[in-house]
């Protein structure tokens, strides 16, 4: 890949605060919470390199004495990479899609910015098209630069069974919500731009149904949900609008549900989406039940899953807040840290949270320990989580999750009331070519999977694309 050095101290102040403002909101009450306990750590099997202290810590010492720059392992091995050393700007983002389509070509898909435009940087823009054939050597094939994709922040989303490709124009506020839809299907390698209309409603995040048909534009500041018919995919219009603060959202498999991390201290709201499936004159969406939790800070995504015949959904907050109150949700390494749980869904109308998916470095009693660690001030970046994925919604032996500075991790939820971390990968830290943000990990992204290879891919904001395996069986195999 070819580098240009630029510096621009405006945009790393604008990449601190505009990110900060994707929560917004009043602050919970000021009482600290109680955290649940942190999920059991990794035992790390052979040819690993693992962390030296707390659970998910990298610490400033370890970045000084070069540990960090060596990266940090359990159970896991790196693959391949397509990766920019020493990067000036940000060149990955919020998503890694992956997709095979008709003739048996892997795809994988990923945006290249954590804010647009600073990927620019670096000589990259919007959402970058890898072949995925040989997974040891990740071929750059194009990149999709509709405005969507130019600035798709959280909504890059594919469906499997469509093969189709879509996203809206996103920022953390929001953005005018241009939706850009590809076909995939017939070479996942050259996407075909099918249509690209402002038809979203101030995007920022996105769901799209199983059946490839529903495509919906999230935005967490705004009561604007809105979902849009892509089942003609070159003459896409508009469904419905509802006043719904909505982050990320999966829909069900019948695209009758709609699982939504919702904005403005909601938590997680289940909606009924059937009338929309059915494609029903002035359709209604009903809410069916909705849950929070004590930790809760800005929910992120919530997945539906079953387990044994259960159903459950996976949820993940990001960032962090204080308990002393403030404006705004998000803060500078904040004592209250949301991370990710498991919540029961059997009685829709009474969620109930059953376990959470914690790190050493997110329990309060740790924050003053390692406040002064490269990153964890930063209030968009710290020990945080921020996505987190299943490689199958039934089933699934692990969830992996991206939690920022460190890096991906992996939990074994076959026991959904005790989950326990199983893996992890942390990629060398790079040294940075901007003196605005300190040399670390910024894993973000939402992880895709290959499990006939017990691979994830996800991407890390200030280095790019990696391909991890698991290792050691730490990733179960089928019961």
């Amino acid at each position: 890949m070819t580098h240009v050095t630029l510096r621009c101290c405006a945009l790393a102040a604008v990449l601190a605060t505009s990110l900060a403002a994707c929560g917004g909101g009043e602050a919970p009450p000021k009482a600290r919470p109680a955290a649940g306990a942190s999920t059991p750590a990794a035992t790390c099997g052979p040819g690993s390199r693992p962390e030296t202290g707390l659970q998910g810590r990298v610490s400033r010492a370890e970045h000084e004495s070069g540990r960090a720059a060596q990266g940090y392992t359990c159970n896991t091995e790196l693959v391949g990479e397509y990766t920019t050393p020493n990067a000036n700007g940000t060149v990955g983002g919020f998503k890694v899609e992956r997709y095979t389509d008709k003739a048996g070509r892997d795809c994988a898909y990923y945006d290249t910015t954590l804010l647009y435009p600073s990927n620019a940087f670096d000589l990259e823009a919007g959402v970058n098209v890898l072949d995925m054939t040989d997974p040891t050597q990740p071929r750059f094939v194009t990149q999709l630069v509709t405005p969507a994709m130019l600035s798709p922040h959280e909504s890059v989303v594919v469906s499997q069974e469509a093969g189709v490709l879509a996203a809206v124009t996103g920022n953390p506020m929001f953005y005018p919500g241009v939706v850009d839809v590809y076909d995939i299907s017939e070479d996942c390698t050259q996407p075909q731009l099918r249509y690209s209309a402002p038809l979203g409603f101030l995007g920022h995040e996105s769901g799209i149904s199983p059946d490839g048909k529903t495509f919906y534009s999230a935005s967490p500041g705004t009561p604007t949900l809105t979902a849009v018919d892509i089942s003609d995919p070159t003459l896409p219009k508009p469904l419905w609008t509802g006043q719904y603060y909505s982050h990320g959202l999966t829909i069900g498999a019948g695209g009758n549900r709609a699982y939504v991390a919702a904005g403005d201290d909601q938590g997680l709201v289940i909606l009924d989406t059937s009338e929309l499936q059915a494609r029903k004159p002035n359709p209604q969406v009903r809410e069916i039940g909705s849950v929070t939790w004590p930790t809760m800070t800005i929910p992120q995504n919530a997945i539906p899953i079953t387990i044994k015949g259960k159903p459950y959904v996976v949820e993940v907050d990001e960032y962090s807040r204080s308990s002393d109150g403030g404006d705004v949700i998000v803060a500078a390494h904040g004592d209250v840290v949301g991370a990710a749980r498991l919540i029961d869904i059997s009685d829709e109308t009474s969620p109930v949270v059953v376990s959470d998916l914690r790190l050493e470095v997110h329990q309060p009693e740790n924050r003053e320990l390692i406040a002064d660690d490269p990153g964890a001030q930063n209030p968009t970046q710290g020990y945080a989580a921020h996505y987190c994925n299943v490689p199958t919604r039934v089933d699934p032996p692990i969830v992996a999750c991206s939690m920022i500075i460190s890096g991906l991790r992996v939990f074994d939820i076959r026991n959904p009331k005790k989950p326990r971390e199983v893996a992890y990968f942390n990629a060398p830290v790079y040294p940075r070519s901007t003196p605005y943000f300190e040399a670390s990990n910024w894993a973000m992204s939402s992880p895709s999977f290959v499990p006939e290879r017990k691979e994830i891919w996800y991407s890390d904001g200030f280095s790019g694309f990696y391909v991890v395996r698991v290792t050691n069986k730490a990733w179960p195999d089928p019961n």
